[in-house]
């Protein structure tokens, strides 16, 4: 692991890195996205697929996914040295593929402080919330 770094360990910054991701998923920015997804990321998706960080930025990239809302409406973190654990419930309203993608998601992300003394998200679980 990466030495420790107290002031990378403030609830505020991820809340902000957060914010910074859910606009990058609005504007499918690609750019910021490939900055905060680690290369060996994990993603499992609400269908229960195993997605790589290309997976996700070609879905960006492409136009497949197309998110016009992210409302979140919880938020929960933990800090654990180099290691954070975000849960985020959200209001999707987008397509994939063309077709209607709308409705209540939880997603949980594993952050890690990356070697550049970063967060970058390491794992990702996406549920839909019944």
């Amino acid at each position: 692991m990466n030495r420790y770094i107290p002031e990378l360990c403030n609830p505020q910054l991820l809340i902000n890195i957060e914010e910074r991701l859910r606009q990058a998923m609005l504007a499918s920015n690609v750019s910021v996205l490939n900055e905060l997804l680690a290369p060996e990321i994990i993603i499992t998706s609400h269908l229960g697929e195993l997605l790589e960080k290309q997976d996700d930025l070609a879905a960006h990239e492409s136009g497949l996914i197309k998110i016009n809302e992210l409302k979140p409406s919880e938020q929960h973190i933990q800090i654990h040295r180099e290691v954070a654990i975000v849960s985020v419930r959200m209001q999707i309203s987008g397509s994939y593929n063309g077709s209607p993608a709308n409705g209540d998601f939880r997603f949980t992300r594993v952050w890690a402080v990356s070697s550049r003394e970063t967060w970058h998200i390491i794992a990702a679980h996406i549920g839909m919330v019944a």
